[in-house]
């Protein structure tokens, strides 16, 4: 799943003893850089303020429907209440149906990961897992020279996927206690020094200096470790984000990686049926909405309140479909998702998720088809691992199952760095020739969380909604235009970007390398060719040079 934040849990250790962070601290991305545009701004952006000012002022929009499949979206937040989609034919808390869409009380959207009786799935197993657990059940005390050679490859599956299991938790566990004992060290340390501070004063280099340690050792180590953090570059908020790692990796422990952790009778489904469709509850927010109110905030947070931040698109209802958990997706919430959203008037679909295994891909594709069908653009983010996906398959994806076609109005994302050059991609993105169409800005890109916050995260997940966005920009002004032209549109308006740059692999190579258009998302450019284009049929896809 994508839904998490990135954590730099590979080197965070390393952060306050090598100096490995410093040279990512000595600049800050501007607050609205996805906004803004290469040349007026000098930052790699979407152009979207130059396009406000030069191209749609003055301009009528029409509103679009922006569905966010994700965590949930806190619908009160200060820069999303007046953006939310309202389902205008349900009376709000009634109890009934009022519309006979299926779904009770559904203002805002639906939760496919809650209850009846208002409970949610707040964590969930890796899909692996679960595959692992059910093969488990079958395979445990099976004798091997007896399988049939049907039986002899899922058995053959189940071995794979027990050995991929014991491995990350053993990694889990190490990097559990590791990241543990070392937050516990800097805390104490940090415990030993505050008594040695003048009232009030910032725990600092400087005022680390200023303490006379005596004879006491343990005051000594303690200011040498913590001096030792800051001269490499680290900060206090750096201690936060090993605070998260420890954090992450015991959540792996009790519930991703638990193969005896089963949240599913919270929604009281029956899981295997996939053609279920309606269950779950109308809470859109759920428990932790961190990750789907940063992607909605992205694509449509308030432009006109002057609070916050400021959204790609001026003219967007966000449409919240609560499905993603703090785990992997299940395939049956994802493909329910779809099918609501385009039921109710969605033009686009957000999905900032993804996994590496899939339980029912079926479903899904038929989702997609439906979606299709109907005239709808589905954005997705290509994932967090830094990996071609041309070699490594993702899920969910455009390639329908058994069948070498693929959904016309699938976009996928891949994330974008505001340091221009040569380090324009970013580090974790997963990239393909093939099967990732373009990059667009997202790393350090500041936007809503829950409780009228806001705050800067990176990943995939943030290049899918600032996609959206400007997907939602051309069909608002140029509501004529099919998905399917608007994807033509986007991908033929790319910008090339730099000559060379650094791949998540390490080595240099064109963006051509690692995107099939071989550029990155401009609103600017996709704008005018939507003015171009307006009612034409045919859009050519014009690809940079590799």
């Amino acid at each position: 799943m994508m839904i998490q934040r990135i954590i730099t849990v590979t080197f965070i250790s390393a952060i306050f003893m090598t100096g490995a962070f410093a040279q990512n601290s000595l600049s800050k991305a501007p607050e609205n850089w996805f906004n803004l545009d290469a040349k007026q701004d000098r930052v790699q952006g979407l152009s979207v303020e130059k396009s406000y000012r030069e191209l749609l002022k003055g301009k009528t929009s029409k509103t679009i429907i922006v569905a966010v499949i994700d965590s949930g979206v806190d619908a009160e937040h200060e820069d999303l209440k007046d953006v939310m989609w309202v389902n205008a034919d349900e009376i709000p808390n009634n109890g009934k149906d009022d519309d006979n869409n299926g779904y009770i009380d559904d203002i805002h959207g639906w939760n496919f990961i809650g209850g009846e009786n208002g409970e949610n799935v707040e964590y969930d197993t890796y899909e692996f897992v679960r595959l692992y657990r059910d093969l488990h059940k079958i395979y445990k005390d099976k004798d091997v020279d007896r399988l049939s050679k049907k039986e002899r490859k899922k058995y053959d599956q189940y071995l794979k996927l027990k050995k991929e299991l014991e491995k990350k938790q053993a990694e889990a566990q190490q990097q559990s206690m590791q990241m543990g004992m070392f937050y516990q060290m800097l805390t104490g340390a940090i415990e030993q020094v505050k008594p040695h501070l003048e009232e009030g004063a910032e725990i600092n280099i400087e005022n680390l200096q200023k303490i006379d340690a005596g004879e006491d050792e343990t005051l000594v180590q303690s200011i040498d470790m913590l001096s030792n953090m800051f001269l490499n570059g680290a900060s206090m908020d750096d201690l936060k984000e090993l605070e998260g790692a420890t954090k992450y990796f015991e959540k792996q422990l009790k519930y991703h990686y638990n193969p005896d952790f089963d949240p599913r009778d919270i929604v009281g489904d029956n899981y295997r049926n996939s053609s279920e469709r309606y269950y779950g509850n109308n809470d859109v927010e759920g428990p932790d909405a961190m990750h789907g109110t940063h992607v909605s905030g992205i694509i449509a947070a308030n432009r006109n309140n002057d609070i916050g931040m400021k959204g790609v698109a001026n003219d967007v209802r966000i449409m919240s479909l609560r499905a993603v958990p703090d785990g992997d997706e299940r395939d049956k919430d994802v493909a329910n998702a779809i099918r609501y959203a385009v039921d109710n008037g969605a033009r686009i679909i957000n999905m900032s998720f993804g996994k590496q295994y899939s339980f029912d891909k079926k479903v899904v594709d038929a989702a997609v088809k439906h979606a299709v069908k109907n005239d709808v653009l589905l954005v997705h983010a290509a994932g967090n691992d830094g990996v071609n996906t041309d070699i490594t398959t993702f899920y969910p994806n455009d390639r329908y199952k058994n069948k070498r076609k693929q959904a016309k109005t699938w976009l996928e994302i891949g994330a974008l760095s505001w340091q221009g050059g040569e380090n324009s991609i970013a580090g974790f993105s997963n990239y393909g020739v093939e099967n990732v169409d373009v990059f667009s800005p997202g790393v350090d890109l500041y936007s809503t969380t829950p409780d009228n916050e806001y705050e800067a995260s990176s990943g995939t997940s943030m290049a899918a909604p600032a996609t959206s966005g400007v997907a939602a920009l051309i069909m608002s002004y140029y509501p004529k235009l099919s998905a399917k032209q608007v994807k033509k549109i986007l991908l033929s308006s790319v910008v090339s970007g730099p000559n060379e740059v650094i791949s998540p692999k390490g080595d240099r190579v064109s963006l051509g390398k690692l995107c099939r258009t071989g550029g990155i998302i401009n609103a600017y450019k996709a704008l005018n060719l939507a003015n171009k284009t307006k009612g034409k049929r045919k859009i050519k896809i014009k690809r940079p040079r590799a």
